[in-house]
């Protein structure tokens, strides 16, 4: 069956403009971190890809080491995109990363200029792409020289192959340098891709916001929901055993109590405006208007449509972001 896109997509989602540049993004984009690799069939895959089109989001974020098994996510965004979303390029921002684990050797991992040039390759072949929209560099690489990482992504958009750069994981200090290289090299720059939400604060607590604004980029937030944490399933207890992102382990280092505490209070009120916790999770980091985009993950197609609910209600008051600050403080 031919895929048609639902022609009132655009009305479903708020979009916004990154910083002054020409790049647009809606308000949720769609990971494939996890959820659509090797470990679930295509067609369910396909499902979840195509709602979330089909429900305003036309940017989907990926990687080189996602899958789980490398590349596998980047394969299957590549075979629905080939098959249903081709038609539409023109509309989608797709955007993948390299500089974690990648494949065996020195060179596969960081963000020589060999590395770089040689994942985005790989990662255009696996999605049957002549380009991707961003081009990430995945983390910092504390052993290439900053310029190399910044002349090679700058190479990138001139070849054709990304139209925009951005870096993930960067701390305030090491995102300011990069960008120092990017405008002295006039290389388009997007913004940093960081893990934060209401629990893990970190690009507040550090500037990192304030400097992606000083910089004119935006912040792409990964993570918003902590791997279920900001959700209503672990009201009553967190399992040991929860697989939490490295990035979100500090969380939990006060106890698991005094954690669950602060979901419940933050589920009270979450109720009182007529949602989840978790949609109200996702409009809370979309209130500054220097986050670009949140990037949300659903194996699921209900689960996609309930994470979308939480534009019925985005504005938070004064009020309540006081009230969300005390509980979180």
């Amino acid at each position: 069956m031919v895929f048609a896109a639902a022609e009132n997509r655009y009305e479903k989602l708020p979009y916004r403009r990154v910083a002054d540049t020409g790049m647009i993004l809606p308000s949720l984009s769609f990971g494939l971190w996890r959820n659509l690799g090797d470990q679930k069939p295509l067609s369910n895959s396909r499902e979840v890809i195509l709602n979330a089109f089909d429900n305003g989001i036309f940017s989907f974020d990926n990687a080189s080491n996602y899958g789980p098994s490398n590349g596998t996510a980047e394969e299957t965004f590549g075979a629905v995109y080939a098959k249903d979303l081709k038609p539409y390029r023109n509309e989608l921002v797709i955007t993948t990363k390299a500089g974690f684990h990648m494949w065996p050797g020195p060179f596969g991992e960081f963000s020589s200029k060999k590395t770089l040039v040689q994942a985005l390759d790989l990662s255009l072949q696996r999605m049957n792409l002549d380009y991707v929209d961003i081009f990430y560099a995945h983390r910092w690489d504390p052993n290439t020289n900053l310029r190399e990482t910044a002349e090679a992504m700058d190479l990138l958009v001139r070849q054709g192959k990304a139209l925009y750069v951005g870096v993930s994981n960067y701390t305030t200090e090491q995102f300011n340098a990069i960008a120092e290289i990017f405008a002295e090299l006039k290389t388009p720059f997007i913004g940093n891709q960081v893990s934060y939400n209401m629990l893990n604060r970190e690009a507040e607590t550090t500037g990192l916001v304030q400097a992606v604004g000083e910089q004119k980029a935006g912040l792409v937030a990964y993570g918003p929901l902590a791997e279920g944490l900001l959700t209503d399933r672990y009201l009553d207890g967190i399992p040991s055993d929860l697989p939490l992102h490295w990035s979100n382990k500090v969380m939990l280092e006060n106890g698991n109590d005094v954690v669950i505490a602060k979901l419940n209070k933050l589920n009270d009120l979450a109720k009182q405006r007529g949602q989840k916790l978790s949609q109200m999770a996702l409009a809370w980091l979309l209130r500054d208007s220097r986050v670009a985009s949140v990037v949300i993950g659903a194996s699921r197609t209900e689960h996609l449509l309930d994470n979308l609910k939480f534009s019925d209600n985005m504005e938070l008051s004064v009020e309540e972001l006081k009230i969300i600050d005390d509980i979180l403080a």
